[in-house]
């Protein structure tokens, strides 16, 4: 006798499935049929046996196919996810590209190509030997030597997996790779690269438990081969997948805004520093800031308060310079702590701005509170306006010295986030130029002190300043004679003078912000007026989504502060303004690009108990408004249902008799609209029993059905589990038996 399968196939012809080298033109129609992920699996990027040559017997040929495409989607996103981030070597990234295109190409091929066991352990112990010889004496750091680890390891588990342990160790690798990229990189490029490995990832997991539970079945189901096979499969996958990566980075989300948070810093100590930037050390040489400035990496967001629109032009403050040796400025003063107040503001002293400006722009006082979102620059010093009063921040240690630069000395937090208070307002012209010529004795010292310098340039300084009266109008001078005369350029070759400054006065006459800073330094100093080179940054553009100012490294800056008796120090800036930058048409999607990198920085880099802290009271605040709308609302309802009612009492005493019969009509007219289903189906039965003609079969039902039910007031129920016949015996009353 016949199969029960075999029964099913009788008469329709099987159809031909290919062999691993053979494609027929119906496999070929079948594949344009496919999704992207089908076409991909069937180009033989996934056979079974690529990844695997003993785990895959007798499974599903679709499930191996996606499982082998999904898991070296996630391989390759891993290291994506993690050569984003620049902090590779170009040799490492070149060797894994590589021998990630091999594998690719092998699956393609459709080759199998799986190294011994042997050589996998000899690998591996190679690896693990030059492991601990890069971490104790070549690199001697941790997160290089173990990336490259986890890399190597990687790559070998890669061309030797067999078992579903190979495949659950290379998972754990690629996710290995994504950790280290949450080390090294803050920028908002992770998320987008995090998500595809999470796609990859849930398709990885899903395929894999299909691959266990098909192999464990002790009952196989029948193999499809029709077209819609892989199909459906491709686009299942294809549609859960996205769902619960979705729904996984969702759950993520809100438990890490919910999670209480602690500010321990765990991987900090891994993360790199940074890149060097001059205009961030306290010893800067002729030349460094020309090269920052063609840089276009954002440095920090600053955001001010009550600003909406850009109003402000301010420098941002990092250190000052003072002792110069004809070639580098340096800052050999020593620092004192700043004291901390109950409310965990860092209260700046004030010695370096004199007491008759406090006096004088007090009644003209322009208060400024910002916030500063600094990126990682490999430096401790924060960045704040002029004449800054207050430091507010999650800091343990803030120092200050007399130049006016303030640092960070928390070694287990970088300054990131912070917000100060400025007072903008500067003395008058007037009141400068009535300033006197007495200086404190250290000031003679410090901010006079020369080496040997050209003799062109202290009879230029006098000739400059020839005609002005006071030290005010002679720096002016100064300050007006290098903006008008004098070129500004970022292009300064390799070539480098014995005399820098003497080179670009009299020679070149072209030069950046350093040269035009230190000249002018240099001229005061000859005339006698303590000056010094101040190293920050210039406000960069204004991004109105997020109102913050973006500044970059390319807006490094250096200027000339000069002190005034008993007002304190006053900037000067000699340099030309260099040409703004244009606007081009992908500004604006540039702006909305960068408010996405600051709300991440901000929101999931910066997150601490602070921000969870506004979000709380953020969050508890729309809510408490939303629920006074609903109040509000409700309450509108119900004094608006309360009028209606009143409205129809006073109509019902008015004119009762119309009312009520009006009510009594409308509750006949519902009652029947309930009932008229029921009521149009018993005047259908009735018809239909006293016409059986019309309908045999139903009229015979309605009567049998009648029959029971006057059977039953006698005291004999049919079960539901008796036929007719059965039912009929266990009539006990002979003459009713009969009847029915």
């Amino acid at each position: 006798m016949a199969s029960m399968a075999e029964v099913r196939s009788a008469g329709r012809p099987r159809t031909a499935v290919p062999t691993r080298f053979e494609v027929t033109s119906e496999f070929r129609a079948r594949h344009r049929a496919l999704p992207f992920t089908a076409r991909l699996a069937n180009n033989g990027m996934c056979m079974a046996g690529t990844f695997s040559q003993n785990g895959a017997a007798g499974l599903p040929h679709a499930i191996e196919r996606y499982f082998e495409v999904a898991l070296y989607l996630m391989v390759l996103t891993g290291f994506a996810t993690l050569a984003q981030t620049g902090q590779l070597d170009p040799l490492t990234v070149l060797l894994v590209i590589g021998a990630l295109a091999v594998r690719g190409y092998l699956l393609i091929r459709r080759q199998i190509f799986v190294l011994s066991e042997q050589r996998t352990k000899h690998l591996t112990l190679a690896f693990a030997i030059w492991y601990l010889a890069d971490f104790l004496y070549i690199s001697r750091t941790f997160i290089g030597p173990t990336v490259h680890l986890v890399l190597a390891l990687m790559v070998v588990r890669l061309f030797s997996a067999r078992r579903d342990r190979d495949f659950v160790f290379l998972s754990i690798l690629s996710f290995l790779l994504v950790l280290a990229a949450s080390v090294l990189t803050v920028d908002s490029t992770f998320l987008v690269a995090f998500s595809a490995f999470m796609l990859a990832a849930v398709a990885t997991f899903i395929l894999l438990e299909m691959r266990r539970s098909a192999a464990a079945a002790t009952v196989r189901a029948r193999e499809f081969v029709e077209n819609t096979s892989d199909q459906r499969l491709g686009w299942h996958l294809a549609g859960a997948s996205p769902v619960l990566a979705f729904f996984i980075l969702a759950g993520a989300a809100a438990i890490f805004f919910v999670m209480p948070r602690v500010s321990a810093g765990y991987f900090s100590a891994y993360a790199p520093s940074g890149e060097f930037s001059a205009g961030f050390s306290d010893r800067v040489q002729l030349g460094r800031i020309g090269e920052i400035q063609q840089s276009g990496s954002v440095v920090m967001h600053v955001q001010i308060e009550g600003d909406q629109r850009g109003a402000h032009d301010l420098k941002w403050r990092g250190v000052s310079l003072s002792l110069f040796d004809g070639r580098n400025w340096s800052s050999p003063q020593r620092q004192v702590v700043v004291p901390r107040l109950g409310d965990g503001r860092f209260v700046l002293p004030s010695f370096r701005y004199g007491q008759r400006a406090r006096e004088s722009i007090l009644g003209r006082s322009r208060p400024l509170h910002y916030r500063v979102l600094l990126e990682p620059l490999g430096t401790n010093l924060f960045f704040l306006a002029p004449r800054a009063e207050a430091l507010q921040g999650d800091y343990q240690m803030v120092t200050t010295d007399e130049g006016g630069a303030v640092y960070d000395l928390d070694r287990g937090r970088a300054p990131g986030l912070y917000e100060a208070d400025s007072d903008v307002a500067r003395p008058t012209p007037q009141e400068l130029r009535s300033a006197g010529e007495n200086l404190p004795p250290e000031y003679w010292l410090i901010y006079l002190q020369l080496p040997e310098v050209d003799r062109r340039i202290p009879e230029l300084a006098r000739q400059i300043t020839a005609h002005a009266g006071n030290n005010y109008d002679k720096a002016t001078a100064v300050e007006r004679y290098l903006t008008t005369n004098y070129g500004y350029t970022l292009e300064m070759g390799r070539f480098v003078p014995k005399d820098p400054l003497a080179y670009f006065l009299f020679e070149r006459k072209q030069g950046h912000c350093e040269y035009f800073a230190s000249s002018m330094a240099v001229m005061l100093r000859t005339l006698k007026i303590p000056a010094r080179v101040v190293n920050g940054f210039r406000t960069g553009e204004f991004n109105d989504v997020t109102a913050q100012y973006v500044v970059r490294a390319r807006n490094a800056h250096s200027w000339v502060e000069a002190y005034f008796p008993g007002y304190g120090w006053v900037d000067f800036d000699p340099t030309p303004a260099s040409a703004l930058e244009t606007r081009r048409g992908w500004s604006r999607v540039m702006l909305y690009l960068d408010a996405m990198s600051s709300f991440w920085r901000e929101w999931v880099i910066n997150y601490d108990v602070n921000h969870q802290m506004v979000l709380g009271e953020e969050a508890g605040r729309t809510s408490r408004g939303y629920l006074a709308k609903l109040r509000d609302r409700a309450h509108k309802r119900y004094a608006a249902l309360l009028r209606a009612a009143r409205n129809t009492r006073n109509r019902l005493i008015r004119a009762p008799g119309a009312w009520s019969l009006g009510g009594i009509l409308a509750i006949l007219v519902l009652l029947f609209g309930i009932n008229a289903r029921r009521m149009a189906r018993s005047w259908q039965a009735r018809r239909t029993a006293a016409h059986p003609e019309r309908s045999p079969q139903q009229a015979a039902s309605i009567w049998y059905a009648r029959m029971t039910r006057a059977v039953a007031r006698r005291g004999w129920r049919k079960s539901t589990a008796q036929t007719p016949a059965e039912f009929v015996t266990t009539i006990a009353d002979v003459e009713l038996r009969q009847r029915v």
